[in-house]
């Protein structure tokens, strides 16, 4: 892998943007939905994603696949990385080594939130419909909620110090001043996601989504 290990880099860092990151984006706005409008318009948004043309294979080769190289691949990358102080400065080695640990919390977040979610939904456990019920059961354990918390938390930082990232390594952001306007921006953004995701888990904790009554005549 070593010959190589510019280009899986590059293309781990692409794919942590596209399509990753929109998922996560798009993710994001599903489920702040929730906090928004009401079971009934989590549930909406839920069904528009699922009529989409081909959804199980733009999934599979949209999402799932690209999510399964970049967190393999950060795994190695976490693994093999050392931390560079004299090169780095104490700041950018702590978000280097916080990039990492974030990393694989979320890795293990994720596939357990698909484990909960998705996969239930594919083996015929529960429908889509039912999802907003799922994750009120989910959120209304204590440790199943902080868990979460700690999950969005940490894909929050890894998707916003990543763009970082991603914009210095593609020659986007050059020079010290552009990237500490950049590191402010995307500490906001992180910080706003956060915020989001957050709001959204405890809205699936009220009465509303304990069953699927409101969605009768939606």
């Amino acid at each position: 892998m070593t010959g190589n290990s510019y280009y899986f880099r590059k293309i781990h860092s692409l794919l942590g943007v596209i399509p990753v990151g929109f998922f996560l984006v798009e993710h994001l706005l599903t489920n702040y939905a929730a906090f928004k409008e009401g079971h009934a318009g989590f549930i909406d948004n839920v069904r528009w994603l699922n009529s989409l043309p081909l959804v199980l294979l733009l999934e599979i080769v949209g999402i799932w696949l690209p999510l399964l190289y970049h967190g393999v691949y950060g795994l190695y990358v976490a693994y093999t990385a050392r931390n560079n102080v004299s090169n780095y400065g104490y700041f950018r080695n702590v978000m280097f080594m916080l990039q990492r640990v974030t990393g694989v919390i979320t890795l293990i977040f994720v596939a357990w939130h698909f484990f909960e979610t998705r996969f239930q939904v594919a083996i015929g456990n529960t429908t889509h419909d039912e999802l907003g019920v799922v994750m009120h059961g989910i959120v209304m354990s204590p440790w199943a909620f902080a868990f979460y918390v700690v999950g969005v938390i940490c894909a929050s930082f890894h998707f916003a110090n990543g763009m970082w990232s991603f914009l210095v390594s593609w020659g986007i952001t050059i020079g010290p001043r552009a990237q500490r306007v950049s590191s402010i921006i995307w500490m906001g953004v992180f910080v706003v996601m956060a915020i989001m995701f957050i709001l959204s888990l405890t809205a699936f904790g009220g009465a509303e989504f304990q069953d699927t009554s409101v969605l009768k005549n939606a």
